[in-house]
């Protein structure tokens, strides 16, 4: 009964949410596309002729958010490139180039680098989350285990002055976290965008500017 009245509330808010409503009105696949503006437009992240990799794609709102801002190209297209990638499919999106897979596999991370060619990336942004068990300890773990490939990942394929950003969570991990971050980028900022629920205990780190 408790968990009936539970998705009840859920569905009632998620209906009711603001977000949910605006991107529905603006074409968007989901409301996490307004943290990534927010933290875009406060932080001018995205910009025309840049590489860009979307991790934890699916659905892809963030991938359609980047598109956006890259498009302009003379007689349609983008100006740079996106790649994204999910474990879970995702419906196409012009111009963006999805690989499905686990981005813990080396043949995934492979099939990513054989895409970028070996050139640098500007920013890597990282919506992926873990499927969370309710033990906070197991799913700190987890979480840092997500955030820790992203940073190798960002580590390898960054342009020196390029940005990570990844979704993060308070918990037992966090400090430690942000100390990965403070340990391999010049400056980082936690950020807590209006689209982020209150009660959610996601926070958003981001590292500019890899030290050498």
């Amino acid at each position: 009964m408790a968990k009936n009245k539970f998705n009840q509330n859920w569905v009632h808010d998620h209906i009711n949410d603001p977000y949910v409503k605006l991107a529905q009105k603006e074409g968007y696949r989901a409301r996490a596309v307004y943290k990534l503006k927010e933290i875009d437009e406060s932080e001018k992240l995205i910009k025309p002729g840049q590489i860009i990799v979307d991790l934890g794609a699916t659905p892809g709102s963030w991938s359609q958010y980047v598109r956006a801002k890259l498009a302009g190209k003379e007689g349609g297209g983008i100006l740079g490139e996106i790649f994204a990638l999910d474990l879970l499919p995702m419906d196409p999106i012009a111009d963006v180039q999805f690989l499905q897979g686990d981005f813990g596999e080396q043949d995934v991370l492979d099939k990513l680098e054989a895409q970028l060619r070996g050139r640098k990336v500007d920013l890597v942004l990282s919506d992926m989350a873990p499927n969370l068990s309710g033990n906070s300890h197991v799913d700190a773990a987890r979480i840092e285990n997500i955030i820790e490939l992203a940073v190798t990942f960002a580590k390898a394929h960054l342009k020196p002055n390029g940005a990570l950003l990844v979704k993060c969570f308070h918990g037992p991990s966090y400090n430690n976290i942000v100390d990965m971050f403070k340990t391999e980028f010049k400056t980082v900022a936690n950020k807590k965008p209006k689209a982020s629920k209150d009660k959610s205990s996601e926070i958003f780190l981001l590292g500019k500017c890899l030290k050498s």
